[in-house]
């Protein structure tokens, strides 16, 4: 089992950069195939991007593809996700996820943080 903890979200203006973190305990981040969605209110929960056990590959949704990046250092036991460029439509939960394979599914991942809010103001 294992446990996230996602941080690094705030209050911030169009055009601006964050740098999301999911720091993990328990069982080691290299047993995990990682994702990062996303929720805003009255919406349902969007897949942002995935990335392998090793981080030797990653998808991106075309919503972000070029803007956000996601990476991990199992070392760390942490996976980030870099946000450019952000815009108001940016504005939600971001949530990070473990699972065992491959997918962009949410209800395929067995493990959730609670989530960091990101705002962005026009």
């Amino acid at each position: 089992q294992v446990q996230l903890v996602e941080s690094g979200g705030g209050l911030v203006q169009t055009g601006d950069s964050l740098k999301l973190s999911c720091t993990t305990s328990g069982r080691a981040l290299s047993s995990y195939f990682m994702g990062w969605f996303r929720q805003a209110p009255g919406q349902e929960r969007e897949f942002i991007a995935c990335i392998s056990w090793t981080g030797g590959a990653t998808y991106s949704a075309d919503a972000v593809k070029g803007r956000f990046t996601i990476s991990r250092d199992n070392a760390k036991n942490t996976v980030y996700l870099q946000v450019n460029n952000l815009m108001p439509k940016d504005t939600a939960v971001y949530y990070c996820a473990a699972g065992f394979r491959p997918t962009l599914r949410s209800e395929d991942y067995n493990y959730w943080g609670q989530g960091t809010q990101v705002t962005v103001s026009s």
